[in-house]
Formats: C-alpha cells, structure tokens, sequence
C-alpha cells in the first residue's frame, strides 16, 4: 500500500490588511432663508400682472384701431361723387366691406374662437361687438332683399337671397358649418351682385330709389336701436338676476356692434339716395346727425367699461353709450316721418 501523504498546510498570510476608507458624510442641504424665496415668488406674481396688463392694453389699442373701417375703406375715395354707379352698388359694397373687415383683420371672427376669447368670458369684447355687427348686417341685407330691390311681385335678386342665407349662420358655432366659411360665401355673393349690375344687360335688381321703401329699412334699423337702448339700460336679467358690472361690457359692445354697421350703411345709403335728398334740406340735416350720432357710439372704446351708479363718482359707459343711441334712434323716427311725407 501506498503511504498516505500528508496535505500541505495553507500558509497564513502575515500581510497586513488592507486600509478601509473612512466614510465621509455629505453636508446637509442648505436651505436658503424664507425671505430669498418669498422674493422669488413676488418677482413670479409681478411679471404675470406685468403680462396680463400689457395684453390688455394690446388688445385695448388694437381694438381702436380696428374699429375704424374707413382706415380700410372710405365711401367718397371708392366712389367719388362725381363718378356715378348703379344703384345698389355703394350699398353692397359697404356691407360686403364690413364683413370682409370682422373676419380678416384683427384675429377674424371671434364669437366661435378659443373660449377665453368667446363672447362671454376675459377678452370677449371685440366678440361681443361682432354679436351685434352680424345681427345688423342680417337685418340691412334682409330689407336689401325684400324691399329696397323687390317691388311687388317681381322676383328676389339670387345673389342677395345667398347673402341673406349665409349671414344668418349660427355666429358661435365651430364648424359644420364654420360661421366664417358661410359669412365668406355671403360676401361673395354680395360683390357677385354688384358684378351683376355692371353686365350688360344687368344680371342684378337695382336699389329701388324711392321713399317708400327706405322706410322699411329706417324701421329695422331703428327695432334694433330701440333693443340695444333696452339693455344699455336694463338692471335685472331675463332670468331675473341683477345686471353685475361685469355683465355691462357685454350689453355695451353689442349695441355698439349694431351702430358700426348702420354708421357706414347709413353713409352708403345718403349716396344711394342723392337725388331723393339733394333738395329736401331737411332729410339732410336729419341724415347728417344721425351719421355723427351713429359715429360716435361705433368707435367709444373706454379701457373699463364701468357701471356708475346715478350719484357715483365713476362713470356709466353703458349710459354714456346710450346717449348716442338714443340721439340716432329719435333722428331716425324723424326721418321715417319725412319719408313718409315724400311724394316719391
């Protein structure tokens, strides 16, 4: 047999081990005193108010300035009096101007847009005020319609029953159909009218230039002056609620809507009527103060609208609006009562 061997014994290791690395602790975080961040947050705060005040001035100036259609378009430079047109034409220009104007200048229509822009919250006023332009321009192409181009049994003008349709789209709808699809396809068919009276022979009904049918229009004109001196005036709502102060802006800027459209249709119409009124001094007279009154309720543009009270301090706009209302909507009575007097 073979002697077993004995297993080698394991050295042992006389090296020493090998150091630890002491453990280093992280500083604790600092924290920066409550003052440094209370600066931060005021610094956050006025930069927002910074923000919020600049834009609403933004959109204060800007809708100044595109307030004004004769920036854009001015009757006597488009149609100087010496240049005669077919009658009818002046008139569908200037409603097919005010149209053109409310969907592409400024941010287009308004009434249907982003909510914080629409005709009841924040920046809604230029919203509301389109309200009231689109509610004046239906009811002046309506009597265009019916009246100043239609006697008895003749037939409508196609392009204007076009119009008329189209105008009365819902304005606050999104789409199917979108309001600014429908008002395009009206102003087109309003400058397809006039195209129309510039044929030959003409494809369009001219203005009917007589007295009789002016009235009607006056009329609607001056239903619509009677709603918005209502609510220029009103306190309660329909549901019986108080009118809040900031219920006034929307009251105010619709009844300025409607004195923007019947402002330049009215100046439209003085040029169509000429030889109705050149020698009745008196018609004149009436037509040039309401123009003025008409005028000057269309481009009032306080930053506030605010809601004074009879013995406050502050001001009423709405009231201060309704004077001019008021002012053109008696004139426009005293001019259905000449008219109506008129032998034409």
């Amino acid at each position: 047999m073979t002697p077993e061997m004995p297993s080698p014994t394991p050295e042992v290791s006389t090296s020493a081990p090998p150091p630890i690395a002491p453990t280093v602790s992280s500083p604790p975080p600092v924290r920066r005193p409550w003052r440094y961040r209370r600066n931060e947050l005021i610094a956050i705060v006025v930069a927002v108010f910074v923000i919020w005040v600049a834009g609403n001035l933004a959109l204060h100036f800007g809708q100044i300035h595109h307030d004004h259609l004769d920036y854009v378009y001015n009757i006597d430079q488009q149609f100087p009096p010496d240049r005669p047109a077919p009658p009818g034409e002046i008139l569908a220009t200037t409603l097919a101007a005010i149209m053109d104007h409310e969907l592409h200048t400024g941010f287009g229509w308004r009434p249907n847009d982003f909510y914080l822009w629409g005709p009841k919250v924040m920046a809604d006023n230029n919203a509301d005020r389109q309200i009231g332009i689109i509610m004046a321009m239906r009811e002046t192409v309506r009597v265009f319609k019916d009246h100043l181009t239609k006697v008895s049994s003749n037939e409508y003008d196609p392009n204007l029953v076009i119009a008329d349709t189209d105008l009365r789209n819902d304005a606050e709808r999104w789409i199917l159909p979108a309001p600014e699809t429908k008002y395009q396809d009206g102003i087109d068919h309003l400058r397809a009218y006039v195209k129309g009276l510039h044929s030959t022979p003409p494809t369009s009904r001219e203005l009917n230039i007589r007295a009789v049918e002016l009235v009607r229009l006056i009329q609607a004109w001056t239903d619509l002056l009677g709603d918005a001196h209502a609510n220029l005036y009103r306190t309660t709502k329909d549901d019986g609620s108080p009118v809040r102060s900031w219920d006034c802006d929307h009251y105010f800027y619709r009844a300025q809507g409607y004195a923007h459209v019947m402002y330049y249709s009215m100046m439209a119409i003085k040029r169509e009527y000429a030889s109705v009124l050149k020698d009745d001094e008196v018609l004149n007279t009436l037509f040039n103060d309401t123009i003025d009154a008409l005028g000057q309720a269309s481009v009032m543009k306080p930053l506030i609208v605010l809601n004074g009270g009879p013995n406050s301090i502050f001001a009423n706009h709405r009231h201060n609006l309704d004077a001019y209302i008021n002012e053109a909507r008696q004139k426009m009575y005293s001019i259905r009562e000449e008219l109506q007097r008129s032998p034409l």
